[in-house]
């Protein structure tokens, strides 16, 4: 009598622990990265420590940022090519922008607070070095790290893809150990609900996107950023330490991310949201979307309750022997 007994126990022991082993498996992959918290400066568009250079006409959507320089290493930038605020760590900034220090000190501390995270993260995958590792790849949400290209990271002849495999809160992070440079046309697109405000790029010395490029994400570079001519841009250009350079360019902050879609689906198109933010907001909260854990719950209550009905039913069996 005993032997059927512990032979239902060993397969009751067997079942739950398969069933745990998937769920934890399942939730490691369903996770993925969690958001990068830019903190105060998510208001921002562009942020940059030497200089803010634009040829114009640029039409950036978001605020503009200059420190620890003096306002007067703003060149060809106005408020009326911002739909957002300029500001200035002196009174010395362009006509109509804000005077205010303190504000830009925590936000350029808060930027590298947000590079560091970044680059810090352990990545999903990491590509070879050599020409165009971007090109001509769907990703899904993870980490990437990449180094130095003998032309560039990103050619025009297939654009990069970040697939969300409809979820919203899909983060992509990008890891560039040397330098970063899209070569001119070249597109970083997006599909299956992928958000702008879910990309982080992080580059190790100096950015360049190339004339006519579609650029996406949160770009925090060591060094400089070069925006080539008619470049557009839906995210934001940080240099923590040197200046960011603007030729006639589109600047876009993203909009707040969206929770949740009807068909879980976005059109990729690259074009910035009107309603985009101009002052300072509450920082972003770093948290994953929910969609992944209400689903590892229910797998949980799921294979709770299957071996919950397991072990009654092995003990009625037991007690009828």
């Amino acid at each position: 009598m005993k032997k059927p007994f512990i032979k239902s126990f060993s397969t009751l022991v067997v079942t739950v622990a398969t069933a745990v082993t998937l769920i934890a498996s399942y939730q490691v992959l369903a996770a993925g990265p969690t958001k990068v918290n830019l903190l105060t400066t998510d208001s921002f568009s562009i942020l940059a420590g030497t200089g803010v250079t634009n040829v114009p006409t640029s039409t950036i959507v978001g605020n503009v940022g200059l420190s620890p320089a003096a306002g007067s290493n703003y060149s060809g930038i106005t408020t009326a090519q911002v739909n957002g605020t300029i500001y200035a760590a002196d009174g010395t900034g362009p006509a109509g922008s804000v005077n205010n220090p303190g504000l830009l000190t925590t936000a350029k501390n808060d930027l590298t607070t947000a590079y560091v995270d970044t680059m810090g993260r352990t990545p999903t995958n990491t590509f070879a070095t050599g020409d165009n590792q971007l090109g001509g790849k769907t990703l899904t949400a993870g980490v990437y790290r990449f180094g130095n290209a003998s032309s560039a990271n990103l050619t025009a002849a297939s654009p990069l893809v970040l697939d969300a495999q409809g979820d919203r809160g899909a983060v992509f992070i990008f890891q560039a150990t040397s330098d970063l440079v899209t070569a001119s046309a070249s597109v970083v697109q997006l599909v299956n609900g992928a958000q702008a405000c879910n990309i982080f790029w992080q580059v190790g010395s100096s950015a360049t996107l190339g004339s006519s490029s579609t650029f996406v994400g949160t770009l925090m570079a060591l060094t400089s950023v070069s925006v080539n001519s008619s470049a557009t841009v839906e995210g934001r250009v940080f240099a923590r330490n040197g200046a960011v350079s603007l030729n006639a360019n589109t600047i876009t902050r993203p909009s707040t991310c969206l929770a949740s879609s009807a068909d879980g689906t976005t059109d990729g198109s690259g074009a910035g949201s009107s309603n985009a933010s101009t002052t300072p907001g509450l920082p972003n909260t770093g948290q994953k979307s929910s969609q992944s854990s209400s689903l590892v719950s229910a797998l949980v209550f799921v294979a709770t309750i299957t071996s919950i009905g397991f072990a009654v039913y092995t003990l009625r069996k037991r007690r009828t022997r």
